[in-house]
């Protein structure tokens, strides 16, 4: 999956991002968490460690980041950040949106939208799920593994 970032939206949430991706923060970690006709979410260190599995979702960078909501509604291949109820607790964790959600508008910091790998998204977003330890329907029956995230320069991407 190809990711074009809006850097004009949320620019201290991609640097983050950034920052983390370069330091291969989200190398190992899984996709934890997939609902179907939602969005697939990720970017939790915790989920490189199956045995932590009663953990999944809790985890973070060590820090948080200050929400930057923006104009950019959540569409079906848009990233987004995941966070608590405090708006300015996301730290590394993100979703991608597999449909419109209209009620995350202005809730949820969205920096940048799915260029390529649509075909991706929605394989994943397909995956069989199971109940999670809080009784929600968005375990994935099987480790959805991200095995690196680059930085690359826009033109690059073919």
């Amino acid at each position: 999956m190809v990711v074009q970032f809006w850097n004009d939206a949320a620019p201290e949430t991609i640097a983050n991002f950034k920052k983390l991706a370069r330091a291969g923060f989200y190398n190992g970690t899984t996709f934890h968490r997939i609902v179907k006709g939602f969005m697939i979410q990720g970017g939790d260190p915790n989920t490189k460690d199956p045995a932590k599995e009663d953990s999944y979702g809790q985890g973070d960078p060590g820090y948080k980041i200050k929400a930057e909501f923006n104009d950019h509604s959540h569409e079906r291949g848009v990233i987004s950040m995941a966070r608590g109820p405090d708006p300015d607790s996301a730290g590394s964790q993100f979703f991608i949106c597999l449909a419109p959600v209209p009620r995350l508008d202005r809730q949820y910091t969205t920096f940048g939208r799915l260029i390529k790998g649509a075909d991706v998204l929605e394989k994943i977003g397909d995956i069989p799920v199971t109940r999670n330890s809080a009784g929600e329907m968005s375990k994935p029956t099987k480790r959805v593994v991200i095995e690196g995230i680059k930085i690359v320069p826009g033109d690059s991407v073919k």
